[in-house]
């Protein structure tokens, strides 16, 4: 028997609508139902923070959220920061910055630090920490994430 629920959400400033199984978790709704593959999947148990998205401008961990539980909400996903050749603030401070390696965290990092940067004043390297507390990067050490963050502290506009 199949039982979908219609959904709205608006995801990058776009509505969609659609038709969804209750059980589908909304990463795998970014991912495979509207082809937003910047949302990563590690964990799915919503430790590793790389399926880290903003709905109604909170982070949240898309692999513990299912896509009925976003109706009506605003989502904001990596591929609304910027694009290649157009990066935004954030994205050019991670490249400047060198903070990534091998890049799998990385999209739940910067969403996680849109969201730090919009409502906190960060005003120690130890309040970025704590902030990304809940982001693993197996690759960078944390060290130039912190920087590229710190750099935008203050900043007008840094997390549009």
């Amino acid at each position: 028997m199949n039982r979908t629920r219609d959904i709205a959400v608006t995801v990058n400033g776009t509505v969609c609508e659609a038709a969804v199984e209750p059980r589908l978790l909304l990463a795998d709704f970014l991912r495979h139902t509207l082809g937003l593959t910047g949302t990563h999947v590690g964990c799915e148990h919503g430790v590793c923070g790389a399926c880290t998205v903003l709905v109604d401008g909170d982070s949240a961990r898309a692999c513990l959220m299912f896509a009925v539980q976003a109706d009506g909400c605003g989502i904001e996903t990596v591929e609304s920061l910027g694009r290649i050749g157009q990066l935004n603030a954030l994205q050019e401070s991670f490249h400047d910055h060198h903070a990534l390696q091998c890049g799998f965290c990385t999209p739940g990092m910067l969403m996680t630090a849109t969201d730090l940067l919009r409502k906190y004043p960060l005003a120690t390297d130890d309040d970025i920490r704590q902030g990304l507390s809940g982001n693993l990067c197996r690759c960078t050490g944390y060290e130039h994430i912190v920087k590229a963050i710190r750099a935008l502290v203050g900043k007008a506009g840094a997390a549009k």
